[in-house]
């Protein structure tokens, strides 16, 4: 009885000894494999495309994507947080960081993957609140402290010499209080439309406040507009409201070549790049097929996998294979003749125009 015993026991042993030896294996294999990816609020436009992501999960890539807090702590979880790789965060937000001396040597340390959509920049207020003026003095809510929103309501109201009374609580209480008529507006930052506002009529007493693009704000923000297809229930068939926008980055740590981190982001570039058009497909997020792959990003750097990518792939110099060919589509008719030698921000401009001739284009077919 005891030999039986002890060989059960030494089977038992040598199986949990065999155990450990493979676990350690395993956990290797899962890690080198997985790309933490940090997005944005719940219900917010990162968090939506940052979910599209999972599409690039192919057995050797695994994608997690995580609910981030705004551009800001995104930035820093980039720059600190284990297990994050790769975060959205809004073009401004290096300005912002740098300007506010908030982490030492950024420029050196951030780059970029790619240039993504461009969110809006929304102003809903009381229909008494006819212009951004009216809001010196005014109770406006900005989102939480460390929120893209936030960030940029600063940048901008700072620009055009607008002092309301500041609030920093989150959008939902935020939206709340303005239909209550507590507070005088609520600024957001997001791709339109955005699910909070979607039921806001125009008959509840609150608008869409219009932002008119100067100088100052030019250096910074691209012009954009809200449309009755964006908000049906506020803005009347026929009409637009004009307002600004801020490019979206993915951004990343900027890690040594061929070091363990790097060669890890690398295979999620390859991945993401070869398998853009998926992301261009319903039922992907609608902001995707704003996205141009080659769009540059003034004041940062691009992350070195993906502009060897860009330069070694047959591909380079497209938005992906759908977007170009409806982009050669819009220059052919509208653009004739024009090549290269454009500056980034005519790039720019032109591919918003061609965003808009699309759209009208799909709307007619």
């Amino acid at each position: 009885m005891r030999q039986v015993i002890a060989a059960v026991l030494c089977v038992m042993f040598s199986g949990a000894a065999i155990a450990q030896q493979q676990a350690p294996d395993a956990v290797n294999r899962a890690n080198q494999g997985s790309v933490g990816v940090i997005t944005g609020m719940e219900g917010g436009t990162y968090a939506r495309t940052g979910a599209d992501l999972t599409i690039l999960d192919d057995g050797t890539l695994r994608v997690l994507p995580i609910l981030g807090k705004g551009s800001l702590q995104n930035l820093s979880d980039i720059l600190y947080l284990r297990g994050v790789d790769v975060g959205f965060v809004q073009a401004d937000a290096l300005t912002y960081a740098q300007q506010h001396g908030m982490f030492p040597n950024l420029t050196q340390k951030i780059r970029y993957i790619a240039k993504l959509y461009d969110e809006e920049i929304h102003i809903l207020a009381r229909k008494d609140i006819t212009k951004l003026e009216d809001l010196n003095g005014q109770r406006v809510n900005v989102d939480v402290t460390g929120s893209g929103s936030a960030m940029t309501a600063e940048i901008v109201l700072d620009a055009l010499g607008i002092k309301p009374k500041v609030e920093h609580e989150k959008q939902v209480t935020g939206v709340q209080e303005l239909k209550h008529g507590d507070i005088a507006a609520v600024i957001h930052v997001g791709g339109a439309p955005i699910p909070l506002f979607s039921d806001i009529s125009a008959d509840s007493g609150i608008h869409l406040l219009p932002i008119e693009l100067n100088q100052t704000l030019a250096q910074t923000y691209l012009p954009d507009q809200f449309t009755h297809d964006s908000y049906p229930l506020l803005i009347p068939a026929g009409t637009t409201v004009p307002t600004i926008a801020v490019g979206d980055v993915m951004a990343v740590f900027g890690w040594q070549p061929h070091t363990e981190r790097y060669n890890k982001v690398a295979r999620f570039v390859t991945a993401f790049f070869s398998k853009f058009d998926q992301f261009q497909q319903p039922p992907r997020h609608p902001k995707w097929r704003e996205v141009n792959l080659t769009a540059q990003v003034p004041g940062w750097t691009r992350f070195q996998a993906a502009q060897d990518w860009l330069e070694q792939e047959t591909t380079a110099g497209t938005a992906g294979g759908t977007t170009q060919e409806r982009f050669d589509a819009f220059l052919s008719q509208t653009k004739p003749g024009v090549g290269g030698g454009l500056t980034e921000a005519a790039k720019a401009a032109l591919f918003q125009q061609f965003l808009a001739w699309d759209k009208q284009r799909s709307a007619g077919r």
